[in-house]
């Protein structure tokens, strides 16, 4: 350890020091001072160095130093820079420690705890200490005190204090310091009438309204939205002499601004000018913003650039509202080169700034940069607080990752800072977007636990949610859970609930919510209107959706392009091309541009139609209206052309595809093949393949796997092997789908062993079959009258570990039930039923057909009866096998009684007529008149063979005459 300094050179040190603070060198006296001996620094030395470096700014130098005992103004200096520099409780300790105080300490202390907002509460406190310690209070002490409260937001207890100290002859009156500090706590508080009333009572009292009141007032006003009353207020303010500052032409303007009135604003502006006001930064910054909301950004940046000149320089509130209005209006790049400004011109960027960046590259999807962000604000010692946390996590949810989103809640709560509901929302929003709706719940519990409200925001997405993935009583009951706690619903909840109840079929009751919430004053708009309009066309109610779109307009809600899509794109689907054609029409003439989802929407309508001229001609009038064609106008042209044999056509619309520059995908492959397909022009399926492939198409499995199913559709198994083989050499391995479609198209094209060599072939490429592969094999062999081979099938799926399905069932029934083994029918029909498997229709009939063909109708019937009882509705096949095998039997009883609950059935859902029997065929009599009338009603063939069997019983019983 050194020694320490001779007296000789403690002399030396404290003259240099003193020298040094006669200079001006303040930071460099203070470093010389504290090398001295804590107890040698001379009194008249640190009576001078204290207060310089306090009052210089030097707060942290300030502080290093012990007070002079038995002198105030050292101690309220160092004092005053622990409050500096936010040190509240060294800050008390040294006021309660020491014997040197007076009513200056205390006033420092009192002040810098009302600096800090919700430390103010503490004044009262200090107060009631002064009293007890006999130090005297003065006005400057209780307006100290009563800023401090009323930031607090405790104004009342501000206003009891202040009456109090009157009272009780603690100062004589409240002075214009003291009664500002109430007007503003009022006003701050949202209560005008108290703040008026504070100002009446001020003036009574011989006190005279100042310019700070009279800017809190106005002030108040306008965050009130009484624009008209602060006009008064400006009036009354210069009748009493008063004139107005840059604080209270600010004030109007940026409430101007925030209302989108800019002419207003500027005009203010202007009489600013004239009047000799000069602005500030925060009036041509709230001039910027203005001009941003209104989306005069080339103005605003004008204007921005006008500040340096005009000598009210932009600051970082300024860059960081700028920024921020750019991001907001999808104008990244410029928002990218403010930031670099900031950076080269050295202006501070605080958590403010950081914070919206932060939200604006979280809304673009880039969570990197967004990380990126939040560590530079860490390098620039910033603390994250809670609103930062928010717009991290919202990132995160945004982009897909939630578990990082809960980590970072988790991080939050470490640090103490407590998550509020803004926070809670987006963490939920992002597990209902994954489909995590149980943990969605959760956390919505822990919210009210922790005593935060859900609002709407937070109920929105649940109900939403509920709606997509747990169906309509869930989100029924959420939605009765938020008007319990209070929350009403707003224009995204009515949205969910309307478009969740016409989705489950109940469009009258979407409907009747939505009257509900109309007539309930709720302002409605284009999206809760056209949600309705869409439900009630796609229910087929025509006349209730152009009563809504009525009151659309009647309501001053002029039909947006997106309103007359859902018109033109609902009549389309209904088949009413020409109504939808004239709506196009009237949007044209309304002022309102077709986009490409107007002119897709008409062109697939005419290509459903086979009118694929009117859909050219309509990709014309869409390139004529400069709008782009896109990869879905061209994939449904070229699909339909070549459908309709327009091949040359839809090879020109390919070949300007690629000159527009859209490469074919899957899906166009997809459509295209499969329209060539349907065409009739199976030839030209190869060369279209190979053409796209030369365009441009990503050759992957799903395009072969494409070529491969619509080659063996139309039985060209040898081509659509040759294309597994260019799959090897392109080194794309064929997979499941691969093989099922080639197995499939042997099948088809009754070539069985080749189907099974081709299944080998799969295993052999250690490519694992499926349970449709497995259904492929037996219905190939069901097709082909060989279902006494499927045991060998059977027994490959029980090595694969693959269990049967339901279709497995239905064809192993029907086909043993072809081939009249009725015992091995049954018995893997009851195996069927054991296993939970619903069978099919035609399952039922080809086991009923079975029974019928040998006359065993009785068990027939039980049949019969055990599929209604599962709830599989016979069809008018299934009574044709029941009459057919009765009329065999000479059954009559049975087969009209079949006849009448055929009939019956066809009264409710309508089955295809059939062609009537000749008259002259069966003879007429008044059974078999009433038989004609039964059959017409029935519209089946059941009838005329019927009709043809009673016939047949009636010429052998006599008593039918």
């Amino acid at each position: 350890m050194a020694p320490p300094p001779k007296p000789l050179h403690a002399s030396f040190l404290c003259s240099l020091a003193l020298a040094l603070l006669r200079a001006g060198r303040l930071s460099a006296a203070s470093h010389v001072a504290a090398a001295l001996p804590a107890a040698s620094p001379p009194a008249a030395l640190l009576r001078r160095l204290i207060p310089a470096l306090a009052s210089s700014g030097l707060a942290a130098a300030a502080v290093r130093f012990r007070p002079v005992p038995g002198d105030p103004l050292t101690i309220n200096s160092i004092l005053r820079s622990h409050c500096a520099l936010r040190s509240l409780g060294p800050a008390l300790a040294l006021l309660r420690s020491s014997g040197s105080v007076d009513t200056v300490s205390y006033n420092v202390v009192i002040s810098g705890l009302a600096e800090h907002g919700h430390h103010g509460v503490l004044a009262p406190a200090l107060l009631a200490e002064m009293c007890k310690r006999g130090v005297p209070f003065d006005t400057v002490t209780v307006n100290a005190a009563l800023v401090g409260l009323c930031r607090n937001g405790q104004v009342e207890g501000a206003a009891a204090l202040a009456e109090m100290m009157v009272r009780g002859g603690g100062i004589e009156r409240l002075d214009v310091v003291g009664w500002n500090a109430l007007i503003d706590g009022y006003c701050k508080a949202g209560d005008m009438a108290a703040a008026l009333g504070t100002a009446e009572r001020m003036r009574r009292q011989g006190v005279g309204v100042d310019v700070v009141g009279y800017n809190s007032l106005i002030a108040g006003l306008c965050r009130a939205g009484e624009v008209n009353a602060a006009r008064d207020m400006l009036d009354t303010m210069k009748a009493d002499g008063v004139e107005p500052n840059v604080v209270t032409y600010t004030t109007f303007i940026a409430e101007c601004c925030k209302r989108k009135a800019i002419d207003d604003a500027f005009s203010l502006y202007e009489e600013m000018v004239r009047m000799g006001v000069l602005p500030d930064v925060v009036t041509l910054s709230a001039l910027v913003d203005g001009l941003c909301r209104v989306g005069r950004f080339s103005e605003a940046y004008a204007l921005f650039r006008e500040m340096e000149k005009i000598g009210a320089a932009p600051n970082h509130v300024t860059y960081c509202m700028l920024i921020d209005s750019l991001a907001k209006a999808q104008r990244g790049t410029e928002s990218l080169g403010l930031l670099g400004e900031v950076v080269s011109r050295g202006v501070v960027m605080d958590l403010v700034m950081y914070t919206a960046l932060m939200d604006w590259l979280g809304k673009e999807g880039k969570i990197d940069e967004v990380k990126d962000m939040l560590r530079c604000a860490l390098a620039d010692n910033h603390t994250p607080n809670g609103i930062t946390y928010t717009v991290l996590i919202d990132a995160l949810c945004k982009a897909g990752n939630v578990d990082g989103a809960e980590q970072a809640l988790l991080e939050m709560e470490d640090k103490s800072i407590s998550p509020n509901v803004v926070t809670f929302s987006s963490i939920i929003n992002g597990l209902v977007k994954q489909g995590l709706l149980g943990k969605a719940t959760d956390y919505m519990r822990k919210m009210k636990e922790r005593g935060i409200d859900p609002n709407v925001v937070t109920y929105g997405p649940v109900i939403d949610g509920f709606f997509k993935c747990q169906g309509q009583e869930a989100a029924l009951d959420v939605y009765h859970e938020m008007l319990c706690d209070g929350v009403e619903a707003n224009k995204f909840v009515v949205d969910s609930l309307v478009n969740g109840l016409r989705k489950n079929g109940k469009i009258e009751e979407a409907e009747a919510f939505f009257r509900d919430m109309n007539e309930r004053g709720m302002l409605l708009d284009h999206v809760n209107y056209t949600t309705l309009i869409d439900g009630l066309f796609k229910t087929g109610n025509m006349a209730a959706a152009f009563k809504v779109g009525q009151e659309l307009t009647e309501r001053n809600l002029l039909p947006d392009a997106v309103v007359y899509n859902v018109f033109v794109n609902c009549l389309c689907m209904l088949g009413k091309s020409k109504e939808a054609e004239s709506f196009l029409k009237e949007m044209q003439n309304t002022g309102l541009k077709p986009d490409q989802v107007t002119y897709n929407t008409m062109i697939a309508a005419q290509c459903r139609e086979g009118k694929t001229a009117k859909a050219l001609k309509l990709l014309n009038g869409m390139k004529r209206s400069s709008i782009k064609p896109n990869l879905i106008t061209y994939n449904t042209l070229i699909a339909a052309l070549f459908e309709s044999g327009a091949v040359e056509k839809a090879k020109y619309c390919l070949n300007e595809m690629s000159s527009s520059g859209f490469s074919p995908t899957s899906l166009t492959h997809r459509r295209v093949l499969e329209a060539c397909s349907q065409s009739g022009r199976p030839a030209l399926i190869l060369e279209i393949h190979e053409w796209m492939m030369g365009a441009g198409l990503c050759a992957d499995i799903t395009v072969y796997n494409t070529l491969v199913r619509v080659l063996c559709y139309h039985g060209m198994t040898r081509k659509a092997a040759a294309v597994l083989e260019e799959m090897s050499g392109r080194g794309i391995a064929p997979d499941t789908i691969t093989f099922n479609a080639l197995i499939l198209g042997h099948f088809k094209s009754s070539h069985v062993d080749n189907a099974f060599a081709t299944y080998y072939q799969m295993l052999h490429h250690e490519v694992s079959p499926n349970v449709a592969t497995f259904n492929t094999i037996l219905g190939g062999l069901e097709s082909a009258g060989r279902i006494g081979e499927a045991n060998k099938v059977l027994n490959e799926m029980k090595k694969s570990g693959i269990e049967p399905s339901n279709l497995t069932y239905d064809i192993l029934v029907t086909g043993y039930a072809k081939q009249n083994n009725k015992v091995e029918a049954m018995r893997l029909y009851c195996e069927m039923v054991g296993k939970g498997f619903l069978p099919k229709v035609s399952t039922y009939n080809a086991l009923i057909s079975d029974f019928a063909k040998v006359g065993m109708m009785s068990q027939a019937k039980e049949l019969l009866n055990e599929m209604e009882k599962r709830g599989v509705l016979p069809t008018s096949c299934t009574y044709d096998i029941l009459v057919s095998g009765w009329s065999k039997l000479r059954n009559g009883n049975e087969g009209a009684y079949c006849c009448s609950v055929l009939s019956f059935r066809s009264s409710q859902h309508p089955v295809k007529r059939y062609r009537k029997l000749p008259a002259e065929i069966i003879p007429e009599s008044p059974l078999t008149a009433s038989l004609h009338a039964l059959c017409a009603a029935a519209a089946s063939v059941v009838g005329v063979v019927l009709v043809i069997s009673l016939n047949l019983l009636l010429q052998d019983d006599p008593s039918n005459e």
